[in-house]
C-alpha cells in the first residue's frame, strides 16, 4: 500500500504535525505501508495563495502514484488536498488535532469565547465564517477522518462530520534522541519549572508567572515564541524576575529542557491532545496541567500529574509546590500507551480498511 503524507510541518520546522509525520515516515514500513511525503515547506516561498495551488498540484501529481493521501491538517494543507484528491479521484484521510477557526479567530478577530462555547456559536466574523467552512468541508469529504483525544471527536461531530466517520488514535512519544541542554538554562538556580508552547492566549502562559511568584527559590523557564512575547517578557520582568524565555528550540534541545524540568506547568485553557503532556509522563515528569480537552484522556491525578480547575490561580500555585515534592519517575503503562508502534499500527489498520 502506499499513502502520500501531506504535512504543513516536517523536521526540523517545530510543532505537533511536523513530529507526528516524521513518525509514521520511520514507521509506515513496518505495517506494509510505504509512505511518500509531500511538505508544505517545499512551496512556502511563493506567495500567498499561489502556494496553494502550487501544493496542490504537487500532490495531485503524487497521489496518482498512489492509493490514499493522509493529510495532517485541514485547512492550510487540507483543503489543497481535498482539492488535489478530486481530480485525481483519490481517497484522503485528514488528521485534526484542534478547531482552526477558533484558533485564529482568537489570534487574529477578537474571539474571546472558550472552544466549547465557540462551536455553539453561529454569529462571528466574516473571516472566521469563511474558515469553518473551509475545515468542515474537508472534513466532511474525506473518508475518514483522525483526532487524538475523544474530546476532539466531539468537537469534530459538532461541525456536521458524520461520527462514524471518525477514529480517535492518540498521539505518541517520540522516540527522538535527547539533545543538549542550553547554557542558559543550565545555569539558572534550581528547581526549574518548565513550561513550554506557543505564546498565544489560550496557553495563560501570565498564569504560570503569576503562580511563579509564589515559589521561594528556583527559576521558571518558558519554551516558545509567539505574538504575545514582547507582553509576557515585560510582565514578568516586574513580577518574577527569575523567568527566562529560551524563545523556540529545536525539538530534541525542547525535550533536554523538559527531561532537567523538576515540574511541567501547561496552564491552557484548551488542548485537543497535548504533545508536550505524552512527552511530560512518558520521561516521568510531576506535571500540572488543567483540567480542559484532551488533557484528562492523559493525566491521572496522582498517578501521571495534577489537573487543576481552569483559572484557578491558587490551585496551580498549590499544585505547583506538591509537584516539587514529588520525584521523578517513568509509569511503564503510560510508555505503553503512548508508544510510536501502537499509533502507527492503528493508523495503518485504518487505513488499509479504506482501499
Amino acid at each position: 500500500m502506499r499513502v502520500v503524507i501531506a504535512t504543513p510541518l516536517y523536521p526540523p520546522e517545530p510543532g505537533g504535525p511536523a513530529t507526528y509525520a516524521s513518525i509514521l515516515m520511520e514507521l509506515l514500513v513496518r505495517e506494509a505501508v510505504t509512505p511518500i511525503l509531500v511538505k508544505f515547506y517545499e512551496v512556502r516561498h511563493l506567495p500567498k495563495v499561489v502556494r496553494h495551488f502550487a501544493y496542490a498540484w504537487n500532490v495531485f501529481t503524487t497521489a496518482k502514484q498512489a492509493d490514499l493521501v493522509l493529510v495532517l491538517d485541514p485547512v492550510s494543507t487540507g483543503l489543497p488536498v481535498a482539492l488535489a484528491c478530486m481530480l485525481a479521484r483519490k481517497p484522503y484521510v485528514v488528521k485534526i488535532v484542534g478547531d482552526y477557526a477558533w484558533e485564529q479567530g482568537v489570534q487574529r478577530y477578537g474571539i474571546t469565547d472558550t472552544l466549547d462555547t465557540f462551536i455553539e456559536k453561529k454569529r462571528v466574523p466574516l473571516p472566521v465564517i469563511l474558515l469553518r467552512l473551509v475545515q468542515t468541508f474537508v472534513a466532511k469529504h474525506a473518508k475518514a477522518v483522525i483526532v487524538p483525544s475523544e474530546y476532539l471527536k466531539t468537537v469534530v461531530t459538532a461541525w456536521g462530520v458524520f461520527h462514524g466517520t471518525i477514529s480517535v488514535i492518540h498521539n505518541a512519544m517520540h522516540s527522538e534522541t535527547i539533545g543538549t541542554l542550553p547554557h542558559e538554562v543550565a545555569t539558572l538556580p534550581y528547581p526549574h519549572v518548565v513550561s513550554i508552547g506557543r505564546l498565544v492566549p489560550w496557553k495563560n502562559m501570565r498564569g504560570v508567572i503569576d503562580a511563579a511568584t509564589t515559589l521561594s527559590h528556583g527559576s521558571l523557564i518558558i519554551v516558545g515564541d509567539g505574538p504575545e512575547r514582547a507582553e509576557l517578557t515585560e510582565y514578568a520582568g516586574t513580577v518574577f524576575p527569575h523567568t527566562s524565555f529560551t524563545g523556540p528550540l529545536s525539538h530534541p534541545d525542547t525535550l533536554a529542557v523538559l527531561a532537567d524540568a523538576q515540574v511541567f506547568v501547561l496552564n491552557s485553557s484548551y488542548e485537543g491532545f497535548s504533545h508536550l503532556l505524552v512527552e511530560a509522563v512518558s520521561l516521568g515528569i510531576p506535571t500540572v496541567a488543567t483540567d480542559v480537552g484532551g488533557n484528562k484522556e492523559i493525566i491521572r491525578t496522582d498517578a501521571d500529574g495534577t489537573l487543576v480547575p481552569l483559572g484557578d490561580a491558587h490551585a496551580l500555585a498549590e499544585a505547583i509546590e506538591r509537584a516539587l515534592k514529588r520525584k521523578k519517575t517513568r509509569p511503564e503503562d503510560a510508555i505503553v500507551r503512548f508508544a510510536p508502534k501502537t499509533m502507527v499500527r492503528k493508523t495503518a489498520e485504518l487505513l488499509k480498511s479504506l482501499v
